[in-house]
């Protein structure tokens, strides 16, 4: 059986350095072809080498149509602007696209249930499995407490990161709305701030 065939956006993050190590590591799976944004520093670099896995003779491009017609496959941890863009292309061309990219809109998020109805998508704020299994008994906790119980989700950034909630305070918050029987968009609340009241009864607060 051939290879699997998978395209890395965001390859030169470090992210999409570590996801095309692991391909290289990986029996099975070979690295496709490595996507950047137009006029980023990294391109023309070979993939491998920048992700310190040795020469791949992939270099990384900013052509997600060429990349995703020669592909099986899209793993995805890049921006959501290029996710949307990345969706619409994988759906097209029929491939699975896993995408770990945060800070989706409501719209962007839309964008992806209709390239889903082409074909398949695997989407997380996290993709580690102990916090998928949190997700789970978060979920489960919300749904047995009821809504006496007031839920908050605290977390710290390093520097580098540019959205806030992160993708797994969004990913535990959804888990607890929906234990909840609640829509997140509308029961949460974030960036208080001062002397900003009470909160709703029910709200999941972020900070």
């Amino acid at each position: 059986m051939a290879d699997m065939r998978l395209v890395v956006t965001g390859a030169a993050g470090r992210m999409g350095r570590m996801v095309i190590k692991t391909i290289a590591e990986t029996p099975g799976v070979v690295l496709s072809a490595a996507l950047e944004r137009a006029g980023a520093p990294a391109l023309g670099q070979d993939a491998g080498l920048l992700a310190s896995a040795g020469a791949l003779g992939v270099r990384i491009a900013d052509d997600p149509l060429a990349a995703m017609l020669a592909a099986d496959g899209v793993v995805d941890f890049s921006a959501p602007a290029a996710t949307v863009e990345i969706a619409a292309l994988a759906a097209q061309a029929r491939i699975a696209h896993v995408v770990g990219t945060t800070g989706l809109s409501e719209d962007d998020l839309n964008s992806l249930g209709a390239a889903a109805r082409h074909a398949a998508i695997v989407r997380s704020g996290n993709m580690s499995l102990g916090v998928n299994l949190l997700a789970r008994l978060v979920r489960d906790a919300a749904r047995a407490l009821g809504r006496e119980f007031d839920i908050e989700i605290v977390e710290m950034h390093h520097r580098m990161k540019v959205d806030a909630p992160s993708g797994t305070a969004l990913l535990l918050g959804e888990a607890a709305a929906e234990g909840r029987g609640l829509t997140l968009s509308e029961h949460s609340e974030r960036g208080r701030d001062g002397v900003t009241g009470a909160r709703r009864p029910g709200a999941i607060g972020f900070a």
